[in-house]
C-alpha cells in the first residue's frame, strides 16, 4: 500500500512538470533501477564512564531513512536519518541491536548487531575511617563507583550494611557490641559486576582511663611494652574469673623495661593530680617483697613533661595495693607540676634491675579516692579510730602501711619496712605536715614520751624526735633500745638525755611534730617493726621497773635479791635534805657473812648504754671513804657484766656518787644492777654496815 502510494506520488509530479514544459519527459523507468538498501551496520560508541551511555550510528548503501530497535526493554523503534546518531543508556550486559533499512521505493533491509555494554572496575578507591570509642564511621571514595558495600568484621554483623545511595560525603557509622580488632572491607562497585575492595584492621574500644579494672570488655587493652617487658590480659592467679594485666619482665630485659597503660593517644582524661590528692594507687601481685616499682605520668604529646614515683612491694605471691604519690617524686626527676597535663602512665616492675623472667600482675590502678573529713592526729596516737587522719610521712626509703597487731588481728597498727638499701636515717613521721593538733607538753619535769614497738630483735636502736612543724631547727631527739624480739614492749623515750650530737632540750620551744626511726644507725636490710601506741610521759605500769629508780611509786613491787648476808629493803628516808627530800629511799644492811654480800634488783627492759654510759646514785654513808660496787649484768648470765666503785666522801649525809660505764659494750644486753657496799669486808649488821641508796638513773 505504501509503495503504491509512492509511485502515484512520483507520477503526479511528473505531470505536473510536462504541463509547465512543452517538452514532455514521460520515462520513470529509472525507478525500477533504485537499488535496494543494503550493507546495513552499526558504530557503536560507548562512554568510559559507567553511565552504559552508548551512541548508535547506523551505516548502509542506498538507505533513505534507518529504524534502529535498542534490544533491550524499550521496544519502541527510534527513526534515524543517513549520516545521524542517537544515545541510549544501557545497563551492563549483552543487546541485540537490530537495524532496518529503507531505501527510496520503499524497500527494507534489516541486520541484528550485538552490542555488549561492561562497566569498568571503579579506580582510584581511597576509604576513610574514624573512631569513637566503640563506634566506627566508613566513607569512601573511588572513580566509577556507583555504590558501596562495608562489611565490619564482627561476628554480629554477617549481613554487609551498603549505602542505600551513595552520596560522596555522607558516611555510614556502626557501634560494635566490645572491644576488638576487626578487619573491616569495603566494596566499591561500578555499575555491573566489575569492583575493587580494600580491608582496613581496625582495634576498637573505648579510649582507657582511669580507674582501669581490665575486665570491661569495652575498652582496648592493648598497651605498648619497651626495654623487653611483656604485657597481656590475663587471668587473676588468686580468683580466674577476675581480668588483670599479667606483664613479664622476661630475661635479660632492660633495667628501665615497661609498660605503657594506654594507647598512642594517651588516657582519654587527664589524670587529676592536685595539691592533696596526688596519689595513684595499684593492686600489684609479685613474686617478692621489696621489689621496686615505679610509676611514670606524663603528656602523650610531650614526653618533656612528666614525673616518677616508687613504691616497694612488701608481699609475695598475695596482692597488695601500692601508693604512688606524686609529691613524693623520684629523686633527680622532675617535680610534679600540677598546671601539666598528665595524660598517660607507665609502670615499670622491678626498676633498676636487669630482666630474669619475674612475672608481677596489676589490676585497679586509680586515684586514691579522697578521704572523709577526718580530724587532725594528736597524742595519745592508737591508730583505731576511724575518725581520725592517722596517714604517716616516710623518707629514706622507709615503708610504712596501715596493718593489724600480729598478736591481735582486732588491733589496728602500722607497720614499718626498713627496706634493703634504706638510709640510715630511714624514719616515719607520726603525721603529715600538719603535725598534731596540739602541742606536746613538754615541760623541765615532764619530759618522756612512749611507744610500744614489736621489733624482729632485740638490741636495735629506737629513734624519737620531735620538732616544731613550722622551723624544723627547734627539735631534740632521744633513743631507746629494744630488749624483746617478736613480742610487744613500750620503749620510753627520755627527752631530757638526748641523743649524742643533737640539740638539747628547750622547753620553750613549740614541739608539735614526731618522727620514728627504726633500727637508726643501720641501713635497711628488711627488718619489719610494728608499732602502736604513742604517748605523752610513761605510760602506768604498776609491775614496771625501769631506769630511773626512785622507790617513791606505790605500784611498783621493787623485788630485791639478797644475796651472802646483805638484805636490801625500801624504807622511809631517814634524812631527807635539800639533796634528797624524796619520802621513800632504798636500805642495804650488809651483815655477818661474805666480803661480797650485797643485793641485786632485776629491770623490766635492758638498760640503754647506746648514747648514755654513767650511772648516778645518791648515797647515805656512815662513815667517808666506804665503798659503792655498782655492777650491771645480763639478765640470763652472769658472766656478762661490768663493775665500777667509787667511794663515798661524806657521812651522815646525802651525796650523789657517779659510775662511768664508757668502755661498756653495747651489743651486750644489761638488766640487773647489784648493788655492793664496802666490798672486801665483812659486815656485821651494825649502824656502820647500814646504808641508804636512792634515785638510780642513767646520765
Amino acid at each position: 500500500m505504501k509503495t503504491n502510494k509512492f509511485i502515484i506520488s512520483i507520477c503526479c509530479t511528473l505531470l505536473f512538470l510536462a504541463g509547465c514544459n512543452k517538452d514532455i519527459f514521460e520515462d520513470v523507468s529509472f525507478l525500477n533501477s533504485a537499488s535496494s538498501a543494503g550493507k546495513l551496520s552499526a558504530m557503536y560508541d560507548i562512554t568510559q564512564d559507567n553511565t552504559g551511555m552508548v551512541t548508535i550510528t547506523p551505516n548502509g548503501e542506498g538507505v533513505a531513512s534507518y529504524e534502529v530497535f535498542y534490544g533491550d526493554n524499550n521496544k519502541t523503534a527510534v527513526k534515524v536519518l543517513p549520516g545521524k546518531n542517537i544515545v541510549h543508556q544501557y545497563a551492563e550486559g549483552v543487546y541485540k541491536v537490530k537495524i532496518v533499512g529503507h531505501n527510496i521505493l520503499g524497500g527494507t533491509t534489516e541486520v541484528t548487531q550485538d552490542l555488549t555494554v561492561s562497566f569498568k572496575a571503579p579506580e582510584e578507591m581511597k576509604v576513610n575511617v574514624s573512631q569513637n570509642g566503640l563506634s566506627l564511621t566508613v566513607d569512601a571514595t573511588a572513580l566509577y563507583e556507583t555504590y558501596y558495600k562495608v562489611y565490619f568484621g564482627d561476628s554480629n554483623n554477617v549481613t554487609p550494611i551498603p549505602f542505600k545511595t551513595f552520596i560522596e560525603g555522607q558516611p555510614v557509622t556502626y557501634t560494635y557490641a566490645k572491644a576488638g580488632t576487626y578487619d573491616v572491607k569495603v566494596i566499591a562497585l561500578s555499575g555491573g559486576v566489575a569492583s575493587t575492595e580494600m580491608v582496613k584492621t581496625m582495634k576498637m574500644g573505648k579510649q582507657i582511663d582511669l580507674p582501669i579494672g581490665f575486665d570491661d570488655v569495652n575498652y582496648d587493652y592493648t598497651f605498648g611494652d619497651f626495654g623487653g617487658a611483656s604485657n597481656s590480659l590475663a587471668a587473676d592467679p588468686t580468683n580466674a574469673a577476675n581480668k588483670v594485666m599479667k606483664v613479664v619482665k622476661t630475661a635479660g630485659a632492660e633495667v628501665w623495661a615497661g609498660t605503657t597503660m594506654s594507647t598512642s593517644l594517651g588516657l582519654a582524661t587527664a589524670i587529676p593530680l592536685k595539691a592533696g590528692a596526688s596519689i595513684i594507687q595499684a593492686k600489684v601481685y609479685s613474686p617478692a617483697a621489696g621489689l621496686s616499682i615505679k610509676l611514670k605520668v606524663e603528656d602523650h604529646t610531650n614526653g618533656n613533661v612528666f614525673v616518677e614515683t616508687d613504691a616497694v612491694t612488701t608481699k609475695a605471691n598475695e596482692w597488695e595495693v601500692l601508693e604512688f604519690d606524686f609529691s613524693n617524686q623520684t629523686a633527680g626527676t622532675p617535680a610534679v607540676n600540677y598546671a601539666n597535663k598528665y595524660d598517660k602512665a607507665s609502670i615499670f616492675f622491678d626498676f633498676g634491675n636487669t630482666g630474669t623472667g619475674k612475672v608481677f600482675y596489676c589490676d585497679d590502678v586509680k586515684m586514691k579516692p579522697a578521704a572523709a573529713a577526718l580530724s587532725q592526729i594528736d597524742l595519745p596516737v592508737s591508730f583505731d579510730l576511724s575518725t581520725v587522719n592517722y596517714a604517716v610521712t616516710d623518707f629514706g626509703d622507709n615503708l610504712t602501711i596501715d596493718a593489724v597487731d600480729p598478736t591481735a588481728s582486732s588491733n589496728k597498727v602500722k607497720k614499718t619496712t626498713k627496706v634493703n638499701g634504706a638510709a640510715t636515717w630511714a624514719g616515719t613521721t607520726i603525721s603529715t605536715n600538719n603535725g598534731f593538733a596540739t602541742r606536746i607538753p613538754i615541760t623541765s619535769s615532764a619530759t618522756t614520751m612512749s611507744a610500744r614497738v614489736y621489733s624482729p630483735a632485740a638490741g636495735l636502736k629506737i629513734r624519737l624526735k620531735i620538732e616544731d612543724k613550722d622551723d624544723n631547727t627547734k627539735s631534740v631527739e632521744t633513743d631507746a633500745l629494744t630488749t624483746k624480739a617478736n613480742e610487744w614492749e613500750t620503749l620510753v623515750f627520755d627527752f631530757s638525755n638526748q641523743a649524742t650530737g643533737t640539740a638539747a632540750l628547750n622547753t620553750a620551744y613549740t614541739f608539735n611534730k614526731a618522727s620514728i626511726f627504726f633500727d637508726f644507725g643501720t641501713a635497711g636490710s628488711g627488718k619489719v617493726f610494728y608499732w602502736d601506741d604513742i604517748q605523752f610521759g610513761t605510760p602506768v605500769n604498776p609491775n614496771a621497773i625501769t631506769l630511773p629508780i626512785t622507790f617513791e611509786s606505790t605500784t611498783v613491787t621493787y623485788a630485791f635479791t639478797d644475796f651472802s648476808g646483805g638484805v636490801a629493803t625500801v624504807v622511809n628516808n631517814p634524812a631527807s635534805a635539800t639533796v634528797n627530800s624524796s619520802a621513800k629511799v632504798g636500805k642495804m644492811v650488809k651483815g655477818a657473812g661474805d666480803p661480797w654480800a650485797g643485793s641485786y634488783i632485776t629491770l623490766d627492759s635492758r638498760i640503754d648504754f647506746s648514747t648514755k654510759k654513767t650511772i648516778k646514785v645518791k648515797v647515805y654513808s656512815p662513815r667517808v671513804g666506804a665503798k659503792l660496787l655498782l655492777k650491771v649484768e645480763n639478765l640470763n648470765d652472769g658472766n656478762i657484766n661490768v663493775e665500777k666503785e667509787v667511794l663515798t666522801t661524806k657521812a651522815n649525809e646525802w651525796e650523789e656518787l657517779t659510775f662511768d660505764y664508757a668502755g661498756i659494750s653495747t651489743t651486750n644486753s644489761y638488766q640487773k644492777i647489784v648493788f655492793i657496799f664496802d666490798l672486801g669486808t665483812s659486815g656485821d649488821g651494825s649502824a656502820n654496815y647500814t646504808f641508804y641508796f636512792d634515785d638510780i638513773k642513767l646520765n
